[in-house]
C-alpha cells in the first residue's frame, strides 16, 4: 500500500478532513451532562452520511477478521483511552472529561482525527491533562517536515508530557491513514530508535495521537474488547489529526 499521496488525493483527504472537523465540532457542542454516549454516535452518523462520506469505523474489523466495531463515533470517558464503545446506558456526567474520536471516508481514502471536551465544570488535573495532550500534539506537528525522522515528533511529544508529570501511553499508537483507515508506518509517541529510521517525504499522511496519562502507562483491555483503559483507573488525555507532509513542512487536514 503506497504511503505517498498524489497531490489529487492529498486534496480529496483535505475536503473529507474538512468534513470531519466540522462533524467533530457539531457533536463537541451536543456534548452536555446527562446525554448518552449514543446520542452523539447517532448525530455523528448522521452529519457525515449528509456530507456525502461514510464512516470509517462502522463495522471496521481489525486485521479483517472478528466483530466489526459497532459504531461511527469512539467515545472515551475519564480513564477510557480510545476505542470507546457509545452505548445508550454511557450517559455523561458533570465534571466528565471526554474523548470523541472518528474518522471519515470520502471518495474512498480516510481521515482520522480526536478532540477532548470538558462536560460542566472539571477538575484542575482534567484541565491541564487537557491543555497538557493538546500542547503535545501541536508540539509534535511542528516536527513534521520532509527530511524528518519520525522519532524528532516522537521526542517532542514525549519531553512535553514528562516535563508535565505525565506519562504517554505505550501500547497504543499514532499511523499512516488514507488508503485505509489504518497504513503504515506506525507512529510512537515516545523517543524510539524505530523512529529514528523513518524518514519523513513530501506526500504522507500521518494520523498523529499523543495519548497522555495522569498516572501509569499501562492500559488494560475493557471486557467489550474494545476500550482501552488506564491500568490505575487515573484520567487520560487524547488529541488527533490528520496531516499531510508538505515541501516546507506539514498541513493539518483535519480542521475547519
Amino acid at each position: 500500500m503506497a504511503l505517498i499521496k498524489s497531490k489529487q488525493e492529498i486534496e480529496i483527504m483535505r475536503q473529507g478532513g474538512r468534513i470531519l472537523a466540522d462533524v467533530l465540532q457539531k457533536v463537541s457542542e451536543s456534548v452536555k451532562a446527562g446525554i448518552s454516549a449514543a446520542d452523539l454516535d447517532k448525530l455523528a452518523r448522521e452529519l457525515i452520511f449528509s456530507s456525502g462520506g461514510r464512516p470509517s469505523f462502522l463495522h471496521y474489523k481489525p486485521g479483517g477478521s472478528g466483530e466489526g466495531y459497532p459504531a461511527a463515533l469512539c467515545v472515551s470517558i475519564n480513564d477510557e483511552i480510545v476505542h470507546g464503545i457509545p452505548t445508550k446506558d454511557k450517559i455523561l456526567r458533570e465534571g466528565d472529561i471526554v474523548k470523541l474520536d472518528c474518522g471519515v471516508e470520502y471518495k474512498k481514502l480516510n481521515t482520522d482525527a480526536t478532540v477532548m471536551v470538558g462536560v460542566g465544570k472539571i477538575s484542575e488535573t482534567a484541565e491541564k491533562i487537557m491543555r497538557v495532550t493538546k500542547e503535545c500534539l501541536e508540539l509534535g506537528i511542528e516536527k513534521i517536515r520532509p527530511g524528518a525522522s519520525l522519532n524528532e515528533y516522537a521526542l517532542a511529544v514525549e519531553e512535553h508530557a514528562l516535563r508535565n508529570e505525565f506519562e504517554i501511553v505505550r501500547d497504543l499508537v499514532g499511523h499512516g491513514v488514507g488508503h485505509a483507515v489504518h497504513e503504515p508506518p506506525q507512529v510512537f509517541n515516545y523517543a524510539d530508535r524505530r523512529m529514528k529510521a523513518i524518514i519523513l517525504e513530501e506526500g504522507m499522511t500521518l494520523a498523529l495521537e499523543p495519548m497522555v496519562s495522569e498516572g501509569t502507562f499501562e492500559i488494560v483491555l475493557a471486557p467489550d474488547g474494545w476500550t482501552y483503559k488506564t491500568r490505575d483507573g487515573k484520567l487520560n488525555g487524547h488529541w488527533e489529526h490528520t496531516v499531510a507532509v508538505t515541501k516546507d513542512g506539514c498541513e493539518i487536514l483535519t480542521k475547519l
